[in-house]
């Protein structure tokens, strides 16, 4: 069979299981909906938690960006690795023994203020619909490539099966299709990685290949011949890195503690029935994360290393077909500027533009269905032929390995299995804060629950049609428009929740003029940065503040944010005593014993 008969097989099997397990695991109680009724068992917590947080920015993006960045994608692996053990240790543990069922919830009754609670809502809002942004391009990235249809049909199909599953089950369906979708997720991801490692390396175990030697008789290292082609070609070495030191610490910081305050995130250690269990599943789900993050670098290199060997100064006519293949998509093109028939890789700026201004300048030749929708405006200097776009490197792996049919299509529902697992917990996080923190708590206090279950569907549903828009028309590719969202998270939660914790003077006008302040700025800076809003044209590495990136620059707001929480606290009136006594009590060790749920 072929990978697309393969693909509508596997996929739809998955597919098929998820709907089965939401219509089993439907919620029947806000409890349910919310955060499980409580009861998850701290393993399948786990297997879950690891799910919500590998997005598709783990499974697509993050082995593309080390693929392609070399040194520099370690920021990602060490920022999104480290922010999950300051979750584990620093926040999940006191959050589940406070015992409420979102993060705005928690802010709202710590900080004993509607106004916190409404802009954590807002905050939740906007982080959240920034990330899912990410894994709606990734569902359709998938869809594009191995069912041949349109990115923006792919997103479709992908809303149409979140909208069921997340609607109907709420947290409880979510959290055991989660389980199912690591599960799928995991095993797509370490198929190829050892098929391939043993390919190169003779060696089974890919962490191991990645550090062995490739098995083609010169007796270089995978690294080393990863270095010399790299050098051969123009680039950089591999293993060097050009991010300045500041900027490599802004951004892991900001992925770390963007980590610690993602709502989609911290809401899963409410799932389980005691403080205890949430340390536990914390470990579990660190040790089910760590499988797939310490085979991403391994994956890079092998991709990186087979891609310039099958690409580079081969005449267009002797490509394998996984190239053609992805032209069709508009993820890789060629453009024969020198006329020679063949594809000459070089290090260049990124080919942007449009086909009318292409077909405008005229001159070179584009070759393939995306050619003429990429590569434009091209310096003529700039010797670089072909466009790859680094979100494919993981999803054509095991194409350009020459692996058999079955395992592309695995591939292929793995990326699924992540895209869609993260943007089920984040879609539940926009809906649980339209219909508890705000219509329960402030609009409609009373109410029944039968109506609040309505409202909480309703948001969903809701933010399944925004996500849907996002995914069609997303600020970037996967991982950057991810880690947009880690720095929102960085700039307004991190520092609410942990001044919350363990500052018990902490009031609710510090908090507040805190988290208005972090998010204000990060999102500006990003706006303007990144996505260029507000000026004539995106400004240059030169005119970053401090020389700190986008992706970065949530460590300065998130900073900002403390500073201001705290001298605004110093100047205001301290929390009521009951608040401080809660304060006290969250952080008293216990392990033993239920956490009561209001």
């Amino acid at each position: 069979m072929d990978v697309k008969t393969w693909t509508y097989l596997i996929v739809g099997a998955t597919f098929l299981l998820y709907i089965v397990i939401a219509v089993w695991a439907r919620a029947g109680s806000t409890k349910e909906f919310y955060v499980a009724g409580g009861g998850v068992h701290p393993i399948a917590n786990g297997m879950a938690t690891a799910a919500d947080w590998m997005s598709a920015a783990s499974f697509i993006s993050m082995a593309g960006i080390i693929s392609f960045a070399g040194y520099d994608g370690a920021v990602y692996l060490m920022g999104w690795t480290g922010g999950y053990v300051l979750l584990a240790l620093l926040l999940a543990p006191y959050l589940r023994k406070f015992g409420k069922f979102t993060v705005p919830d928690f802010i709202g009754d710590r900080y004993y203020s509607n106004v916190a609670r409404t802009v954590a809502v807002i905050c939740a809002i906007v982080v959240s619909f920034t990330y899912v942004a990410g894994q709606m391009r990734g569902v359709g990235l998938v869809f594009s490539r191995f069912l041949e249809v349109e990115i923006n049909t792919g997103v479709y199909i992908g809303t149409v099966v979140v909208f069921f599953y997340a609607i109907m089950g709420g947290m409880k369906g979510i959290t055991y299709t989660q389980v199912a979708q690591y599960c799928v997720l995991i095993f797509a991801y370490m198929v190829p990685a050892i098929f391939i490692s043993l390919q190169m390396t003779d060696n089974i175990i890919p962490q191991l290949g990645f550090l062995a030697e490739v098995n083609d008789g010169s007796g270089m290292a995978l690294l080393d011949k990863l270095d010399l082609l790299h050098q051969e070609l123009g680039f950089a070495e591999y293993t060097d890195g050009s991010k300045s030191t500041i900027d490599v610490f802004a951004i892991t910081l900001a992925l770390m503690a963007g980590t610690a305050g993602l709502p989609h995130v911290i809401v899963r250690f409410f799932t389980v029935p005691r403080v205890k269990d949430a340390r536990i599943s914390a470990g579990w789900a660190l040790l089910f994360i760590a499988i797939l993050y310490t085979t991403a670098p391994a994956i890079a290199a092998f991709a990186r290393t087979n891609l310039i060997t099958t690409i580079s100064e081969r005449p267009y006519e002797e490509l394998p077909p996984w190239f053609a293949k992805w032209e069709e998509t508009a993820l890789v093109a060629w453009m024969d500027k020198n006329g020679d028939g063949k594809l000459q890789y070089a290090p260049g700026p990124p080919f942007v533009g449009a086909v009318e201004q292409q077909r405008a300048g005229g001159g070179a030749q584009v070759q393939g269905n995306s050619g003429e929708a990429l590569l434009l405006n091209v310096p003529t200097d700039n010797s670089n032929e072909v466009y790859i776009d680094r979100d494919i490197m993981v999803l054509a792996n095991p194409e350009i390995a020459g692996l058999p049919a079955w395992i592309i299509a695995l591939v292929a529902a793995g990326g699924l299995a992540a895209a869609l697992s993260t943007a089920a917990g984040l879609l539940l996080v926009i809906s649980t804060a339209v219909s508890r923190d705000l219509m329960r708590k402030q609009i409609k206090p009373n109410m029944s629950e039968k109506e609040e279950l309505w409202w909480a569907r309703g948001g969903a549903a809701a933010a399944v049609l925004v996500a849907a828009y996002f995914g069609v028309n997303p600020p970037g590719f996967v991982a950057a428009t991810v880690a947009l969202a880690f720095g929102l998270a960085a700039a307004s939660f991190f520092p609410a929740i942990v001044l919350g914790i363990f500052d018990k003077r902490m009031n609710r006008e510090g908090a507040v003029a805190g988290m208005v302040v972090g998010i204000l700025l990060m999102f500006g800076y990003m706006a303007v940065y990144r996505l260029g809003w507000f000026v004539d044209t995106v400004p240059p590495e030169s005119e970053w503040w401090f020389g700190i990136s986008p992706e970065g620059f949530g460590s300065v707001a998130m900073v900002v944010n403390l500073v201001v929480a705290l001298i605004v606290s110093r100047f205001t009136g301290t929390p009521p005593e009951d608040v401080q006594e809660m304060v006290e009590r969250i952080r008293i060790p216990s392990g033993a014993g239920e956490a009561s749920v209001h």
